[in-house]
């Protein structure tokens, strides 16, 4: 005898019941101060609205669950929806289903979500609360991890692909946010590669799962996390923020925004911002708040290699990537994890056709045997090839410092930069003028009468003579020497000429970044 529709519709909602997860669940997240799954994708989504896909998904067998019930959706909410108007693909970890655990199915919907993200050109977010591999499935979760690479390495650069750290991220999981484009961590949430000695450890209360891998850690000294967040509401709300200065994907232009600021704006506050004296530090950050659009400015890695800055902020309405040395740090100087910042940023910039900005007061690279040791030379050679492959508009405006190997590498004409300006106090040399001198003219100096007074005479020779913009300017090297006051003016005047810029490379399957 044929059931009728309404049985049919009954038995269905009966089945989706069992993919929301229960009350005890929900109340076992929310004590460890974190949302379920289905809440953080309400919260990230516009209005809280999505549509699910592969809701009745159930792990292949059966028998590797003990005899427990399975349930639907096999441990991850993979969705499509509005974020800021624009479609994302998201996939979110559902703790409350086997400790969130990955085995084949759970996988295999993370990969189908992806696909469907690259196929469709949008945005890809996973939301990470897991405990792992799922043990009782052995290598088939295994090799839903290696699927789940390569499907990010394929991605890569085609669309953002964004990962978020809401709980335990272990093991072969780790990987995965570590070939995304940008990693965000809440305050409880930890990531570590895990290993015998590191459990027992754990367990002897000798060290806490958060010294070893928390967001704290990973966003200082690791690198891994580019934004520490505090709650999962806070952290959501970042990643919504970060996506309005990203494409949908590589063929598309970043989200240009109507501007109130005025393009014509003068900046006078610049000249006090800056101290003409080289030695005296200043924060870059109120230097990027005064030139672009409402003092606005997105920053990335914020508290990793602080000696280099960088993130997202807009000019006239377009969106710009920004590098910048930061004095008040290491005086400004490149060290290896600056190199590693700035190329990271420089190379998502390029792939999602956002302009890069550099502002420019570098003494040189780090000297000593530290940063020798442990590879000045090939990480500062990956940002001279992250500036000479992009293909972006390129502009720079030297601030005050350029000096030796740092000018080169950041943004010069030789590395293919488009329009770059210097300040009038612009010191553009192999070195400073007193190092110049003490190493030109030591035996002058010694044999004068008043060495102090003949090392001031040289030294102020040398800077009128080559330590200043306009040699730079009379060899082409640099397009025109500016006035601060009219740094935001130039810009984007420099910016939407530049914009009309058509460059590619020599035909190659792909070049030979140093790593």
């Amino acid at each position: 005898m044929a059931k009728d529709m309404q049985t049919y519709i009954e038995d269905l909602r009966e089945r989706r019941e069992i993919s929301f997860g229960t009350e005890k669940d929900a109340i076992r997240q929310h004590r460890k101060g974190r949302l379920t799954a289905r809440e953080r994708l309400e919260i990230l989504y516009d209005n809280g609205e999505f549509t699910e896909i592969d809701s009745l998904v159930t792990p292949r067998y059966e028998s590797y669950l003990g005899g427990k019930e399975s349930r639907y959706g096999d441990g991850v909410i993979t969705a499509f929806g509005l974020i800021n108007g624009r479609h994302v693909v998201v996939a979110s970890q559902d703790a409350g289903v086997m400790g969130g655990s990955l085995g084949e199915m759970h996988a295999n919907k993370i990969v189908k979500a992806m696909q469907m993200a690259l196929k469709y050109g949008c945005p890809f977010i996973a939301i990470n609360d897991s405990g792992g591999a799922r043990i009782q499935e052995g290598v088939d979760s295994l090799g839903g991890y290696a699927k789940i690479f390569d499907a990010n390495c394929e991605a890569s650069g085609v669309i953002p692909q964004l990962s978020v750290i809401m709980g335990p991220c272990a093991g072969g999981a780790v990987y995965s946010p570590a070939l995304t484009d940008f990693v965000f961590m809440t305050d409880n949430s930890y990531m570590f590669i895990t290993g015998p000695n590191v459990v027992k450890a754990v367990m002897q209360e000798e060290v806490s799962f958060e010294d070893l891998g928390g967001g704290l850690m990973h966003s200082q000294e690791s690198g891994v996390c580019h934004f520490l967040t505090g709650d999962d509401a806070d952290c959501l709300d970042r990643v919504r923020q970060l996506l309005s200065y990203l494409p949908g994907n590589n063929q598309d232009d970043p989200p240009y925004i109507r501007p109130i600021d005025d393009p014509k704006r003068r900046c006078s506050e610049l000249e006090e911002i800056v101290p003409t004296d080289p030695h005296k530090p200043y924060d870059v950050r109120q230097v990027i708040s005064s030139i672009f659009d409402d003092g606005r400015f997105f920053e990335v890695h914020a508290l990793w290699a602080e000696n280099m800055v960088v993130g997202f902020a807009r000019l006239n309405g377009h969106v710009v990537g920004i590098v910048a040395n930061q004095p008040m740090v290491l005086a400004g100087c490149i060290d290896i994890k600056a190199s590693i910042k700035a190329t990271h940023f420089i190379r998502i910039c390029d792939a999602y056709n956002v302009p890069i900005v550099t502002l420019q007061d570098v003494p040189g690279f780090l000297p000593g045997k530290e940063q020798e040791f442990g590879g000045i030379i090939r990480n500062g050679a990956r940002m001279i090839y992250a500036y000479s492959e992009a293909t972006v508009p390129k502009l720079m405006i030297i601030l005050r410092k350029s000096y030796g190997g740092a000018y080169c590498v950041m943004s010069s004409k030789g590395l293919r930069g488009d329009l770059i300006y210097a300040w009038p106090n612009a010191e553009i040399a192999v070195m400073g003028a007193e190092g110049a001198v003490n190493i030109l003219f030591r035996r002058d100096v010694d044999a004068a009468a008043d060495p102090e007074a003949r090392r001031t005479e040289l030294v102020e020779d040398y800077e009128k003579k080559f330590n200043n913009p306009y040699v730079a300017a009379s060899r082409g090297l640099i397009d025109e020497v500016i006035e601060p006051r009219d740094s935001r003016r130039i810009l984007i005047e420099s910016l939407e000429f530049s914009l009309l810029k058509r460059e590619s490379h020599v035909p190659k399957k792909h070049g030979i970044s140093p790593m």
